[in-house]
């Protein structure tokens, strides 16, 4: 008789059309079932929902597609939230002593036996679903909380909301008054220190057409909050945008205001950002902790390597160190810290920010307003009339600015800037397409890096795997590695596997060759391979990898941020 094995071979040949050959290698450098299944994901040979289809096919068992499926809120009182969460089932039904449960896991028998115990029901059915789609269901499931015991509720800790009101004679008195009434006060405090006590970056208050969902961004990822009756939407949103210093009679154009809390004895700043959308006004709160803020590149997390030439980069006298990346990948965190670093008090450091994000003693913040006619452009200039040692200029965004920054660091100045591109070479390309002479790029730049952040695996339950030789081969790390640490999920982690995020940085400093290089048109990746056997470069992939054999994150997350 076939093993199970052998059979999920031939589904996937018939089900995706991949060489025999190629999925046969995989199971063969995989331990067990589970780790194969986990390889295929890894290798991008199939995902999770194909493996669910398959698996669906193989047992005659139904597979859930949980973006369609309507949650039932009572079904909470089905299963224990604790039972729930560690074995990743979702509660969909019950019909007599049968309970239904979504699993993206069908083949562990202990689940089942657990279950049995757990909940008082003579028989358990099992549905496939997708496991993140479940774990959404499970957060939307258990920690959604109505509106009246949400009101009701003791509130453990005290925010104290620091706000600038607004006029209120525009016409919406009534607005006005509701939004003052202390159950939507208490909500509003409510949403911000949730978003506070889970170690959020931001909270998304978006109208729908039926609710006010609040979601919470934790290491990263979005994670839903609670759900709010329709009809206290404008008055919850006034509330946020008097706190914000917003006009509250303006639905039709963004704004964007701040305000602080204090919590746990420190203040804290939000700023606040508004979208008109179809079902109303979407709010974004990010929050910025200025006590989070490191002092020195040394605490963000850097390895050793990337580390020392980023070092090697400060000790320049004058030139532009650039931070590259997407947005939300913590080059505004690497700057700060910098700064902090180097704000001594015998030098002059001024900032032009659009927004102005953290202030910081010591340092002259400029706050760019384009509207006015102050851009980055405008500002530099007259900055550089003030003699300063060292520039932050929030991003390089036209050739203006870029040609002003490139001359003033010609001239004495050390300077840093973002630049948005996708990697650290990738800062020359975009220099000399905004019309930079590459002349002027290679006499400029110190060095260019690239930044993503990664979520750090779960001290509590991160567990141990053997490191396969197709692995190890695939991955192109050192042979000796014997093992490597994959998440799991418990109550710490809230089933994610991770618990907080570091930063993985690429960093490429610029010698006398590379500026030769740039000056006669060389390819980046030409100037790539030259950085790599001079060790004057250090790609996001080397250092995410060095955080995975440290035991720091996972191959899957360096995967999925640095490609």
């Amino acid at each position: 008789m076939e093993s199970l094995q052998e059979r999920f071979i031939k589904h996937i040949v018939e089900y995706k059309g991949i060489k025999e050959d190629s999925v046969r290698s995989i199971a063969q450098e995989s331990a067990n079932f589970s780790e194969f299944k986990n390889n295929l994901i890894k290798y991008n040979i199939v995902n999770e929902e194909d493996i669910l289809l398959i698996l669906s096919k193989e047992y005659q068992m139904p597979y859930l597609d949980l973006d369609k499926y309507r949650l039932n809120k009572d079904n909470k009182n089905l299963l224990p939230q604790e039972i729930a969460f560690r074995y990743k089932v979702l509660p969909i039904s019950k019909i007599g002593d049968v309970l239904t449960v979504a699993t993206a896991n069908p083949l562990d028998i202990i689940v089942l036996d657990d279950l049995k115990v757990a909940a008082p029901f003579k028989k358990i059915d099992l549905v496939l679903a997708r496991e993140d789609r479940i774990m959404k269901c499970l957060h939307s499931l258990y920690t959604d909380t109505d509106i009246v015991s949400l009101l009701e509720e003791e509130q453990e800790e005290e925010v104290s909301v620091e706000a600038k009101g607004v006029e209120e004679g525009k016409g919406l008195e009534s607005l006005v008054k509701e939004s003052k009434l202390p159950p939507i006060v208490r909500v509003v405090d409510l949403i911000v220190y949730e978003g506070l006590r889970k170690g959020a970056s931001d909270i998304h208050i978006e109208p729908t057409e039926k609710d006010l969902e609040v979601r919470y961004r934790i290491d990263g990822v979005l994670q839903h909050g609670i759900s709010l009756p329709k009809k206290n939407e404008s008055a919850v949103l006034a509330r946020l945008k008097i706190m914000s210093s917003l006009n509250i009679t303006e639905f039709r154009i963004p704004q964007d205001g701040r305000f602080k809390v204090k919590f746990e004895g420190r203040h804290i700043d939000f700023r606040v950002s508004s979208l008109p959308t179809q079902f109303g006004e979407k709010i974004v709160l990010r929050i910025l902790d200025r006590e989070s803020l490191s002092v020195g590149i040394k605490n963000l997390g850097f390895s050793e390597k990337p580390l020392k030439l980023f070092e090697k980069a400060l000790a320049a006298p004058f030139g532009i160190i650039l931070v590259t990346g997407p947005t939300g990948s913590g080059k505004s965190t690497t700057l700060y810290s910098i700064i902090n670093q180097l704000n001594t008090p015998d030098k002059s450091i001024i900032t032009i920010e659009d927004p102005v994000e953290y202030q910081i003693e010591g340092i002259t913040q400029i706050q760019a307003r384009p509207d006015i006619g102050l851009n980055f452009a405008s500002a530099l200039r007259s900055v550089l009339r003030q003699s300063p040692d060292i520039i932050m200029v929030g991003e390089i965004r036209d050739a203006e600015t870029a040609d002003i920054a490139i001359k003033a660091s010609l001239t004495g100045e050390l300077i840093f800037s973002t630049l948005h591109t996708n990697n650290s070479v990738g800062a020359i390309t975009r220099l000399i397409d905004m019309g930079i002479e590459p002349f002027l790029v290679a006499s400029s730049l110190i060095a260019a890096t690239a930044q993503r952040l990664v979520r750090k695996l779960c001290p509590k339950c991160k567990i141990k795997e053997k490191a396969t030789p197709l692995l190890i081969k695939r991955l192109g790390i050192n042979n000796k590695v014997k093992e490597i640490y994959h998440p799991k999920g418990c109550s710490y982690c809230i089933s994610s596997g991770y618990r907080g995020r570091t930063a993985l940085l690429e960093i490429l400093l610029f010698d006398d060759t590379i500026r030769e290089m740039i000056t006669k048109g060389a390819s980046e990746d030409d100037i790539v391979r030259y950085a790599e056997k001079k060790n004057i470069f250090s790609s996001l992939k080397e250092d995410g990898f060095k955080k995975v054999i440290d035991g720091v994150t996972s191959v899957e997350e360096v995967l999925r941020v640095a490609g």
